[in-house]
């Protein structure tokens, strides 16, 4: 069976994200907007950031699709089901790419993924290299999508921001995608980050 669907052009194929609905009207003066704004920002020295929540992964000796160099035939041996208990928690990371330097930073929580913790990654990549990358800065554009911790609705979100925007003296302003357009984001298209595990001590002293 399978020799006779491939002499008729058929092949094995997983799902492929593609399709986002209808377009809205004002689509395209959307994105003209987001681009504008992200090209005026570079062009001013002004840091750029584009935010998410990446794969949410299990704690603990479980499966997961990285990879790593090992002597052949030696693989890491995990758990052979997924099926935590209740007090397994989950480690997500929040990723933070700047889209000036084309650099990236991971913060990695074992929480919950709300918006007070979106806003203490940004504030730990600011504190970590932002400060040092832009010391002159007077603002921080960030590009993020329209849901999750760092949703337009947020009140969280917009709450921390406001706490950041204090602390550091930054104007912070974001621009959100429209729903259904998420992957346009940078960060989804930047899988190469400088991932930072950091250790209790360092969280504590950034707020984290």
């Amino acid at each position: 069976m399978a020799q006779l669907l491939h002499q008729q052009g058929y092949s094995l194929q997983s799902n492929r994200k593609t399709e986002e609905g209808a377009d809205h009207p004002d689509r395209d003066a959307q994105f003209r907007y987001i681009n504008a704004q992200v090209n005026r920002a570079l062009a001013a020295g002004m840091p750029v950031v584009s935010v998410d929540t990446k794969k949410r992964e299990l704690r603990g000796n479980y499966d997961n699709a990285g990879q790593q160099w090992l002597p052949a035939k030696e693989p890491i041996k995990v758990n052979g089901h997924d099926f935590p208990s209740p007090e397994v928690s989950r480690a997500y990371p929040y990723g933070i790419y700047d889209l000036g330097r084309k650099t990236g930073f991971v913060n990695v929580g074992t929480d919950h993924d709300t918006g007070a913790f979106a806003v203490a990654s940004i504030r730990g990549w600011w504190r970590s290299e932002g400060k040092a990358l832009y010391a002159h800065a007077s603002e921080l554009l960030i590009t993020a999508d329209g849901g999750g911790s760092n949703g337009s609705r947020l009140r969280l979100w917009k709450l921390e921001l406001q706490k950041l925007a204090d602390e550091t003296g930054l104007a912070i302003s974001v621009c959100h995608f429209p729903p259904g357009t998420s992957k346009w984001n940078k960060i989804e298209h930047r899988s190469a980050v400088l991932v930072h595990f950091l250790p209790l001590a360092r969280r504590a002293a950034w707020g984290l």
